[in-house]
């Protein structure tokens, strides 16, 4: 009451439970890619399966109802098609689109983990 500095209400249980699974699906899925990536380089029909797949899991992110879905979602998806491009396409823009992919799988990691730094403010303010 006779604080100098007010406190700041902490961030609802929800928000931070959502910011943690996010983070730790993002995480997971930045360093699944790059593991995809140098193992499917040596096995390209596992390659094309794993195209098929981060596509298709990036597609239902895109179309989720959260908006906090959407922008994983679309990762994942230029992730799976770059993927298959990178086994399928022209020998051409083979190399542009590992080097692509190798940069989505970055970012997806970077993604997540600035939801970890967001899921411990809001644990830290609950305290």
């Amino acid at each position: 009451m006779n604080d100098i500095v007010p406190e700041k209400e902490p961030v609802p249980t929800n928000i931070v439970a959502k910011h943690g699974v996010t983070a730790i699906g993002q995480i997971a899925g930045g360093i699944l890619f790059l593991i995809m990536h140098i193992f499917s380089a040596r096995l390209p029909p596992l390659g094309i399966v794993f195209g098929l797949l981060g596509g298709g899991i990036g597609l239902s992110g895109m179309l989720s109802k959260d908006p906090a879905d959407k922008k994983p979602g679309v990762i994942l998806f230029i992730a799976g098609v770059l993927k298959l491009i990178f086994h399928v396409g022209p020998p051409v823009i083979r190399p542009f689109a590992g080097s692509l992919l190798t940069i989505a799988s970055l970012i997806l990691l970077a993604l997540g983990i600035f939801n970890g730094i967001k899921f411990l403010k809001g644990l830290n303010s609950r305290k």
